[in-house]
């Protein structure tokens, strides 16, 4: 699924849905190949120093020296999820595997927005704790389950009507719907679970078939609500071959934001 290139470029699917529904948008983590690990500006290509860059499952943590430049030193097993935090940046997470780990990577980020809502920046679990060592990342999973939802209230600043508000997933893993399953990027053989949904406003906006990074969902400009509260939810999916029970898919996000352009 990682190929290593200029734009490290997550393929993930265009789903549209009835109504109100949003076509969720391929999104791109930009990275490159250099000779250190570096963190640079995407703007500017200039290193981005004292940015934290960390290994969430493991609980690594390290920072950026003033080239920007930082180690890796813990092991990779198998798909991580690298987050990159900075003060004044939008926050940036990519999996990366042992294969990626073992070149040195140049990872760009970009400056915030003054608009930019930081739901979560912490890794977050949804399910019931009943997975398949099968499941798709599932070795990469931290916590133990919230539940079967996440939901967040916010106060949405007035944006312009040229201005278009995304929902912004930095990473995503545990899906195990039909398409994921076909895509290659879990090992589960007897069974497939529906997809994750996201509501905005209590209204479905989209559901999310695969498993990736920086994935965009376009919220509808008639259910945004401007200098008052707005909510979004995420429902992680249920097991379709099980019917002796409710079966939650077990699936962990990170860096949740609403992001305008």
């Amino acid at each position: 699924m990682y190929k290593r290139i200029l734009l490290f470029t997550f393929f993930m699917a265009l789903f549209i849905l009835p109504c109100n529904a949003a076509v969720m948008e391929g999104g791109v983590s930009k990275t490159g190949i250099g000779e250190q690990n570096r963190i640079i500006d995407n703007q500017t290509n200039m290193p981005v120093p004292n940015a934290t860059v960390s290994i969430p499952k493991q609980n690594y943590s390290t920072t950026t020296d003033n080239n920007g430049v930082f180690n890796l030193n813990t092991q990779i097993n198998g798909p991580q999820i690298l987050s990159v935090k900075k003060d004044g940046y939008r926050p940036f997470s990519l999996t990366i595997d042992d294969k990626i780990a073992s070149v040195p990577m140049v990872v760009a980020i970009e400056k915030s927005n003054i608009q930019d809502i930081i739901l979560s920046a912490e890794m977050f679990h949804l399910g019931d704790d009943n997975y398949s060592n099968a499941s798709a990342n599932s070795t990469e999973f931290k916590g133990r389950a919230l539940g079967p939802y996440y939901s967040k209230t916010f106060k949405m600043p007035s944006v312009s009507k040229s201005e278009k508000i995304y929902l912004v997933i930095g990473s995503i893993i545990g899906i195990d719907t039909m398409m994921a399953k076909k895509m290659g990027q879990n090992k589960v053989l007897n069974s497939y679970a529906s997809a994750p949904e996201v509501y905005f406003n209590g209204t479905k906006i989209s559901e999310i078939q695969l498993n990736g990074d920086g994935q965009r969902i376009l919220l509808p400009s008639n259910l945004v609500k401007p200098e008052q509260n707005n909510e979004i939810t995420i429902k992680t999916g249920r097991n379709l071959t099980q019917h002796a029970y409710i079966d939650y898919d077990d699936i962990e996000l990170m860096n949740i934001s609403i992001q305008s352009e």
